[in-house]
């Protein structure tokens, strides 16, 4: 089992000196911390619990000028060692550190209060926990120690690993999103990020994306992975992780960027969040993940707000985030509800959408205000889970009102549509799609909609059910087909369909609605009329003329003509030269 963890406390509280305790390693990587006894950049180190838990730490520094670097490394964690010393007690910055752990939900907190051997620890212990227990957290468990004596640091370990083993299992088939908090270049390897993964797995091989606020996007591959100075084929989460890159500079990855499985997040500037207060700066640091950005803040209502950055990000539904004033060191915690929202361009939109964020599910609202969503997209969105009254068409998810509405439209629509043109085949698809704002690739969500609404979509055009008449000229269309049925090949003349309602458009209406064959110079007959000549042609015997066709069919030259063109299209009849045809066998 592997697991992360990142310290959080006052500087000088003993941070670095516990972790090198606990690990033997000293987190603090350069010259100028170890000459001056002071964390600046984030550290790393790790160990071995009990017999199946690898620890790694992430030891963030304690100093007021790098906050900013606090946050980078406590963001991606899940659970904080939180340092208060007992000959100090709590300080300022505990108290903004403390309170960069409630803004990111990290509820899984172990204390150590260190330093023992030069102070009481009981006083700092207990004002420790009442601050604690105000703050959210009621039973925090807690370990004195003395990483100058060794006081206590078995216990810290054992506590340590009741804390970690007791972490959610992470999904190793969950997509990667590595956030970057070190990047650097290994002579004959090139390109190394590390990073805390917290879900998913990573195998040497894989195809993925970085995105660096600064550089943009990059497609990169895995050429290898480490993790506490081992090399690994495959990773998952909760680890930390040095994956070194194909196809990226080191340049081109900072601080700061995220490494992401491709198409599994939706990027986007602008989330809207719940917030602790909706009285916030206009102007804010947004710090997410290892990366911190200038924000906008608009408020939507006393419990939410927009905020929007000068790059897109890979949210999700229930990312946690902290908004920071670096002018008054105030902070506030907020939690993605929505990735990359509608526009607000009415007046009092604000304020509508605040009461919704408030009252609705963040899957219903999206469906509710988008009418209908791909289900994969809304997995890209962290909304995955499936509301009991949404209607699922293929890998479409509709709004139920969206479906209830079109339902009762979609009618509406076709009925209005035959009410003017009483010969047409139906609404296209296409336009129906329109009419109801449908997606442009919804022609199986019109279906589906279309049956839903009892109507039938047939050759791209969706109409009524049952037999279609012909409007004001259904009586002659009535008579023509009377007239046929008696005589299979007595065409009526033009002059004739004139005076029985039937012109151009009338004989192109009942031809699409299957009620009669329309033949060049509008010679119609019956759907049947080609395989009853068939019949009669067979019976020749033999090659035939035109004036032989002709008598056998009791016809007229102006009916033979475009018939027997018709069955040579069909390929019952073929021509053998300019005057004879053969029946085809």
């Amino acid at each position: 089992m592997r697991r992360v963890l990142a310290t959080a406390g006052h500087v000088d509280h003993g941070k670095s000196t516990l972790v090198r305790a606990l690990t033997g390693r000293d987190p603090d990587r350069l010259a100028e911390e170890r000459e001056r006894g002071l964390t600046i950049e984030l550290g790393f180190a790790w160990t071995r619990l009990g017999d199946d838990v690898d620890l790694a730490i992430v030891d963030v520094p304690g100093h007021r000028r790098f906050i900013g670097t606090m946050l980078t490394g406590l963001g991606p964690a899940p659970a904080v060692l939180l340092v208060v010393a007992a000959d100090q007690g709590w300080q300022a910055q505990t108290s903004e550190h403390v309170g960069a752990v409630a803004a990111l939900g990290i509820r899984d907190v172990l204390l150590a209060v260190t330093r023992s051997d030069l102070a009481d620890p009981e006083p700092v212990r207990a004002e420790a926990l009442a601050r604690l227990a105000e703050l959210g957290w009621p039973d925090v468990p807690t370990v004195v120690v003395s990483a100058t004596t060794g006081l206590g640091v078995e216990d810290l370990r054992a506590a340590l690993t009741t804390l970690v083993t007791a972490l959610p299992e992470p999904d190793p088939a969950a997509p990667v999103r590595l956030w970057v908090d070190r990047s650097f270049t290994i002579g004959g390897a090139g390109t190394v990020v590390t990073g805390t993964l917290g879900h998913g797995t990573l195998s040497v091989g894989d195809h993925l994306e970085v995105h660096d606020p600064g550089t943009g996007r990059h497609a990169v591959t895995v050429r290898g992975l480490h993790s506490e100075d081992t090399r690994h084929e495959s990773l998952t989460g909760i680890t930390r992780a040095a994956v070194n890159l194909r196809r990226v500079d080191v340049d081109a990855v900072g601080r700061g960027a995220v490494v992401v499985t491709p198409d599994t997040f939706v990027l986007s500037r602008t989330v809207d969040v719940a917030v602790e207060s909706a009285d916030l700066p206009e102007q804010l640091t947004v710090h997410v993940g290892t990366a911190d950005h200038e924000g906008v803040v608009r408020p939507l209502g006393p419990e939410h707000a927009r905020v929007r950055v000068e790059t897109a990000l890979p949210w999700r539904v229930g990312d946690r985030l902290v908004l920071r004033d670096p002018g008054s060191r105030r902070t506030w915690g907020a939690r993605v509800r929505d990735v990359d929202p509608l526009p607000l361009r009415r007046r009092g939109a604000a304020v509508a959408r605040g009461e919704a964020l408030s009252t609705m599910d963040p899957r219903a609202l999206r469906l509710a205000e988008h009418r209908v969503q791909r289900a994969d997209h809304l997995g890209r969105l962290g909304l995955g889970a499936a509301g009991a009254d949404e209607v699922h068409v293929g890998d479409h998810v509709v709004d139920p009102a969206a479906w209830a509405g079109w339902r009762a439209e979609a009618p509406r629509l076709v009925d209005a549509l035959r009410d003017r043109d009483p010969l047409s085949a139906g609404l296209p698809v296409a336009e129906l799609a329109h009419r109801l704002r449908l997606p442009a690739d919804a022609d199986t969500l019109v279906a589906a909609v279309a049956a839903a609404a009892g109507l039938e979509v047939t050759e791209g055009r969706v109409h009524r059910a049952g037999p279609a008449g012909l409007g004001p000229a259904e009586a002659g269309g009535a008579e023509v087909e009377r007239r046929l049925r008696e005589s299979p090949l007595a065409a009526p003349e033009r002059d004739d369909l004139a005076a029985l309602g039937l012109g151009a458009r009338e004989l192109a209406a009942a031809a699409r609605l299957g009620r009669l064959l329309r033949l060049p110079d509008d010679v119609v007959l019956l759907p049947d009329g080609p395989a009853r000549a068939m019949r009669e042609l067979a019976g020749l015997g033999g090659p035939f003329t035109l004036s032989e066709a002709r008598q056998a069919l009791g016809t007229t030259r102006r009916v033979a003509v475009p018939l027997l063109e018709h069955l040579d299209a069909k390929g019952w009849t073929r021509r053998l030269d300019s005057r004879l045809r053969e029946v085809a066998r």
